[in-house]
């Protein structure tokens, strides 16, 4: 007797739980798979980065310089129009050795790197959907702050502010957790004074 009791002590838990697994299997099978994943997301982007002028000293005009950047983005889509992120963008511009930057008595000369952490701010303007009546491509504008740290610090010893703002396109892929897209923006180093535009291709995957 005492036997029984104790194999249906151990039986009935057990019961139960494989009873719950089997309902949730079952609830997982009629629920359809979303077909555009949101949530937590990591993005790479990069592309061209122009300064229409680099920074320099007051008074000086500095050289344009045609450069390229790389940015690692990990946010959250809180919604299907915004997300926030935090950012870590790298830079590199080349230039002459007729540039000097914001170094002492022409001390250095040349092409310059910058790397900034920041935020990043993103919302959809309009939406279109495919053949099967799902929003897959977006246009979006994105706004983005941070603080800048140029190498080598002989050329450019100074920080400043970033201000990097635009509009882009996204698209959804059918893979779902996938989308790609393209972005022009402007640059702004408020200290310098200097401005530029990019053009970035991005790669996003959401969790």
């Amino acid at each position: 007797m005492r036997f029984r009791l104790a194999f249906l002590v151990f039986l009935i838990p057990w019961s139960l739980v494989l009873a719950q697994e089997t309902a949730s299997v079952r609830e997982g099978e009629r629920a359809p798979l979303r077909e555009v994943e949101q949530g937590a997301y990591l993005r790479l982007q990069g592309g061209v980065w122009y300064l229409l002028e680099a920074p320099a000293h007051e008074g000086v005009k500095g050289p344009k310089s045609f450069g390229h950047s790389l940015q690692l983005e990990v946010g959250y889509e809180f919604a299907e129009r915004f997300s926030l992120g935090v950012m870590l963008l790298g830079t590199f511009n080349p230039a002459n050795s007729s540039y000097h930057g914001q170094s002492k008595n022409n001390e250095a000369a040349g092409g310059f790197s910058s790397l900034t952490p920041g935020l990043s701010a993103k919302v959809g303007l309009f939406g279109f959907n495919d053949a099967h009546s799902v929003r897959r491509t977006w246009i979006y504008v994105r706004a983005a702050v941070g603080a800048s740290f140029f190498f080598p610090k002989v050329l450019l010893p100074e920080m400043d502010f970033l201000l990097n703002g635009g509009i882009g396109v996204e698209y959804h892929t059918r893979l779902r957790h996938f989308s790609i897209g393209l972005e022009a923006s402007g640059i702004g180093l408020l200290r310098a004074g200097a401005f530029g535009f990019a053009i970035t291709p991005s790669l996003r995957y959401a969790f």
